[in-house]
Order: C-alpha cells, then sequence, then structure tokens
C-alpha cells in the first residue's frame, strides 16, 4: 500500500477510538439537559416522568412506547401512560426552549431553515389526524398519520426544532370526532404550508438564518412562495416537475411590428430541461460524503411560474440539478428561489443539500429516539411523545458533538448504542430480578386484555392452565 494511504488509514484507526471520557457522567449530563425544558412543569411527578421518558427514549428498547418505557424504569404502566396522554402540560415552551438552544449552539448566519411533512402508518379510523394520504415511508397511499417538521440546517450539523400536526378537512368538519380525539375547538383546518409558515412565525428570531428550503410538496402552491417573499424571506423551494415555467434570459420570439411584443410561452420544466444542451450543466462540488466527495450538475435561469390561479407569477430563479444513478440515467430536482442571478451556483446547491439533511433527521430521530414508535390516540399524547423524542434528539446531537473531542469518527447512531448500554447497567435491566419483574408485567398486560375480552362476552375466562388444546 502506498505510504500516503498506509499512513492514512493509520489516523483514521485513531480517531475511531472510543475513549472512556466519552461516557463519564453521562446520567448526571441528561438529568441537568432536562431541567431547562421542564422548569413550566407544575410537580415533581411530571418533572421525573419527563426524565424517565427522556431516558427511555434514547435507551436499547426496540419499540419505544410509553409502556415500554415505564416497563424498563421497572414501574406499572399507567403513571408514564397518564404524564403522556392526559396530563395537561404546555409542550409549547419545551420546544421554545429547544429552538433556543439550537440557535445558540449550532446558530450560523447563513443556517437553512427547513420544512418537510412525514407520515406515521397507522391502522384504523380513531388516531387524531389519520387519513389516507400519500405515504413515502410505506411508497403508497396507506392510513397515515402526517407531521410537519421545522428543521435547522448549518454547514456543522442539523437538528429537527419543531412540529406540528397536519389535521385533514375531513378531521375539521367533524367536531365529533375531533373532541373524541381531544382535538381544541380553537383548531381549525390550515395547509401543510400554514403549519409551516406558524412555526417560522415562532422560530425565525431564535434561528440565524438565510434561505428557506423545503420539497415539492411544500414548494408546489405558489401562495406559500408569495407569503414568504411577503415576509422578507429568501427560499428555495423544490416543485413538482410538471410545473409551468417561462424562460426569461431566452430571446423572445421575433415581433411581428403590431400588437404586444411576444414573450417566450410557458413549458414544462422537465421539458425545458430535456433541450438543454450538455455544455449548459456546470459540475458542483458539494461537500465530502462517506464514499467520497458528493459532486452534482446543476443549471440556473431567470423564469416566471405559473400562479396557482394560472396567471403569471414574479421573476424567480429556476435552480435544477441531476445527479447520475447507478443505472446510468439521471435523477433531476427542480427548484425556485426568490435569490437574484448573481447568487453562485455552489450557493444554491447547498441550500439544495441542506434541504435533503431534513430527511437525514428525521431517520436520526424514527430510528435513535423513538419519534414514530409511539401508541397514542389523542391531540395531546401526539404532541407530547414527538416534543420529548425531539428534545431526545437533540441531546443526541449535543452529546455526539461533545464525543467528537475524543472521537472524531463518531456518529449519532453509534453513539445512542453506548448510551443505551450505560441506561442499561444503571437500572440494571439485565438482572434476572428485574427481568423477571418486567416480563412479569408484559405476561399480566396480555392476561388482563385477555380476561376484559372474555367479560364483555359475560363468560369467566379459563386459567391457562385449564386451556382446552
Amino acid at each position: 500500500m502506498d505510504h500516503r494511504f498506509a499512513a492514512r488509514l493509520d489516523e483514521m484507526m485513531d480517531q475511531a477510538k472510543v475513549s472512556p471520557e466519552l461516557l463519564r457522567d453521562l446520567l448526571p449530563r441528561l438529568n441537568q439537559f432536562v431541567q431547562p425544558f421542564v422548569k413550566d412543569l407544575l410537580s415533581p411527578e411530571p418533572i421525573r416522568h419527563a426524565a424517565e421518558y427522556l431516558m427511555g427514549l434514547v435507551s436499547q428498547l426496540e419499540r419505544k412506547t410509553g409502556e415500554g418505557i415505564a416497563y424498563l424504569h421497572d414501574q406499572r404502566r399507567q403513571g408514564i401512560q397518564k404524564f403522556i396522554g392526559h396530563v395537561p402540560w404546555d409542550h409549547q415552551p419545551m420546544l421554545t426552549t429547544l429552538a433556543r438552544q439550537v440557535g445558540q449552539e449550532l446558530g450560523e448566519a447563513d443556517g437553512v431553515i427547513v420544512f418537510d411533512p412525514s407520515a406515521f402508518p397507522k391502522k384504523g379510523t380513531q388516531s387524531v389526524g389519520v387519513a389516507r394520504p400519500w405515504c413515502g415511508r410505506l411508497g403508497k397511499v396507506e392510513n397515515c398519520q402526517v407531521g410537519v417538521f421545522l428543521g435547522y440546517v448549518t454547514r456543522t450539523e442539523h437538528t429537527l426544532v419543531n412540529v406540528r400536526l397536519y389535521l385533514p378537512e375531513e378531521w375539521t368538519q367533524d367536531p365529533a370526532r375531533c373532541q373524541a380525539a381531544g382535538v381544541p375547538k380553537t383548531i381549525k383546518f390550515r395547509t401543510r404550508q400554514q403549519l409551516a409558515l406558524e412555526m417560522l412565525d415562532e422560530c425565525e428570531e431564535l434561528l440565524p438564518h438565510t434561505w428557506i428550503a423545503g420539497d415539492d410538496e411544500m414548494g408546489r402552491p405558489s401562495k406559500f412562495r408569495r407569503d414568504l417573499r411577503g415576509r422578507g424571506e429568501r427560499y428555495l423551494l423544490g416543485v413538482p416537475s410538471n410545473t409551468l415555467i417561462r424562460d426569461l434570459d431566452a430571446p423572445p420570439p421575433a415581433y411581428s411590428g403590431r400588437g404586444r411584443y411576444p414573450k417566450n410561452p410557458f413549458t414544462r420544466v422537465d421539458d425545458w430541461c430535456s433541450r438543454l444542451p450538455e455544455e449548459a450543466w456546470t459540475t458542483v462540488d458539494v461537500r465530502d460524503g462517506e464514499k467520497g466527495p458528493l459532486v452534482i450538475e446543476a443549471v440556473k435561469c431567470r423564469v416566471q411560474a405559473r400562479t396557482d390561479t394560472g396567471g403569471s407569477g414574479p421573476e424567480e430563479m429556476l435552480f435544477v440539478t441531476r445527479e447520475r444513478q447507478a443505472d446510468q440515467t439521471y435523477k433531476l430536482d427542480y427548484y425556485l428561489a426568490n435569490a437574484s442571478a448573481d447568487v453562485p451556483l455552489a450557493e444554491f446547491a447547498r441550500v439544495a443539500k441542506a434541504a435533503h439533511r431534513i430527511e437525514e433527521c428525521l431517520e436520526r430521530a424514527k430510528g435513535e429516539a423513538g419519534l414514530g414508535d409511539y401508541q397514542v390516540r389523542n391531540w395531546k399524547a401526539w404532541h407530547h411523545h414527538l416534543t420529548l423524542a425531539l428534545l431526545a434528539v437533540w441531546f443526541l446531537n449535543q452529546e455526539t458533538r461533545r464525543g467528537k473531542k475524543w472521537t472524531p469518527a463518531l456518529t449519532l447512531p453509534q453513539l445512542r448504542q453506548l448510551i443505551g448500554g450505560v441506561i442499561d447497567t444503571y437500572l440494571q435491566t439485565s438482572v434476572p430480578a428485574s427481568l423477571c419483574r418486567r416480563s412479569t408485567r408484559w405476561l399480566q398486560r396480555n392476561e388482563q386484555a385477555r380476561f376484559y375480552q372474555y367479560r364483555s362476552r359475560n363468560i369467566l375466562p379459563p386459567l391457562k392452565n385449564q386451556l382446552r388444546t
């Protein structure tokens, strides 16, 4: 092996060594982390449950439900389930504190605020907000709840900061259904873009930023782009391939000498791209990836886009990226921005890739902090669980950045496994007596369900050792 590569491999191996300092005083730090978020809770019991729930969310539990977290702490499930689903504590101050901390620790003047809806598959029709939209997680139309998330992305880090539950019109037009799910009477139908603007109003002063970004679901309505312009925000938003645009950089048709001067016709953005010559594309090195530099090809152009009502919108910048896939075809992404034409391609590319970072944030939250593991149905419980999951991800983010002082190669998922091991040791979850108590509670839970099934039919349930087989 070339001596340069041999030396670099040794350096990389050294950066992957995990120091004991990484986990020293971990649990006291977790307890200290919780304190600013629970200062508005009114009694010791909910404060204790909040800390226990957060510990459960970063533990080794396979399914991070209220019941599972209660059993992890060797408790009956009712206390924590009541804390999540019925105790009327306000989650909003926690999210405000989270935004303030994120802005203080990660804030950069040219940060990017990103909006992204994410679906959570659910069975039945009783869970608050459940409907049958397109569920990207499953790749089909399916029963889902949809959360609209606000993420914050800088050159160094990225994390989720806020969330809203999207309540479809079929729910807001059914007061009885809303009442059964605990939806406040003040909640009216709001589009996903309106929910995003609400979160922006709450966080814009706390999160330094120059850009607003989002996928084509957020960028499709021209009204959302207009609202952002009205707020003085600069955006780069994805749009669908069938978006109609007029090229303002191309020469217009020849003037006939009579009437108005002609303009270029509107055309689909994917058709416009298909007619570009190869030399129109510029290669942009975006950042370093796990498998090498992340390189894309990009093009930009001044355009007008059709509005939702069929009119002509203001001048915007069209930015298009393409990446070659394994089968040698290209994947294209289309964006509209209200930035000036002199913004470099590299800056547009940075923001476009920042928009994709929120998908990584959601994967982190779902994979490491139980974001989608909840088994709750009402409005209050959904917001309580999601808020605590965002706090859990932020704690993991803080600990990962701290751990990189000793282990630069550290990743958040690997750290979460280490933290889970510390929690298991602290709670002695592998001690035989603890294992037996946890198994007892699971079995008693199953037997309780069987009991009520029989009782609903006015039949005395047989004991397990008396079952007919």
